[in-house]
């Protein structure tokens, strides 16, 4: 009898939870939004619970040299993956649309131009935004192999995990719409 493969079935959309026993530091406790899944280039994602004191969106723009309204609060700008550290990413509402703009659900787009940074900082934003330097990537079948190890829980994504819920819980947000706890969980497997 041979071995049939299971059909793919792209998870774009979908977010990826950092099991207890993921040894990577970078990835400990990781959720991760899918921008990009397929069989041929792998998958990238945006770690969305990470946020840095090292940069601040201000000081990217005026890196940029771009102007700000005055009263413009920004969000924590979010360490997204060890992957394309230069690069930002905009995850947000589709309020606003660039002819870059990649409509990754119905409710969900990424933004990875400078232009939409630039207008976020004069005020004309989305509702709802993250804003992400780097990103984190999977050669094809990486992830597969990842989540088929139990490295990874794959949950479907809401705009509450995303844009509502505070960094430092959604990780346990994220757990919790699978509907158990996340107390259930050990740090690692015991041994008999």
């Amino acid at each position: 009898m041979a071995n049939e493969l299971s059909p793919f079935t792209s998870m774009v959309g979908s977010l990826l939870v950092a099991m207890p026993q993921m040894e990577d530091p970078y990835f400990q406790r990781a959720v991760v939004y899918l921008t990009h899944h397929n069989q041929s280039e792998g998958a990238r994602g945006i770690v969305i619970n990470k946020p840095t004191s090292k940069i601040t969106c201000q000081e990217i723009l005026d890196q940029l040299k771009m102007p700000s309204a005055e009263t413009n609060a920004f969000p924590p700008v979010l360490i997204g993956g060890p992957d394309h550290r230069l690069q930002g990413f905009i995850l947000h509402t589709p309020e606003v649309f660039y002819p870059e703009t990649q409509k990754i659900t119905d409710d969900i787009c990424l933004t990875t131009t400078q232009e939409i940074l630039g207008e976020i900082a004069l005020g004309h934003r989305p509702n709802q935004y993250l804003v992400a330097i780097g990103c984190a990537t999977w050669a094809p079948s990486q992830m597969e192999e990842e989540l088929m190890g139990n490295l990874w829980l794959s949950v479907p994504a809401n705009k509450e995990v995303l844009f509502e819920t505070p960094y430092e819980k959604k990780w346990e947000k994220a757990i919790n719409l699978l509907g158990f706890s996340a107390n259930l969980f050990a740090p690692k497997a015991g041994k008999a």
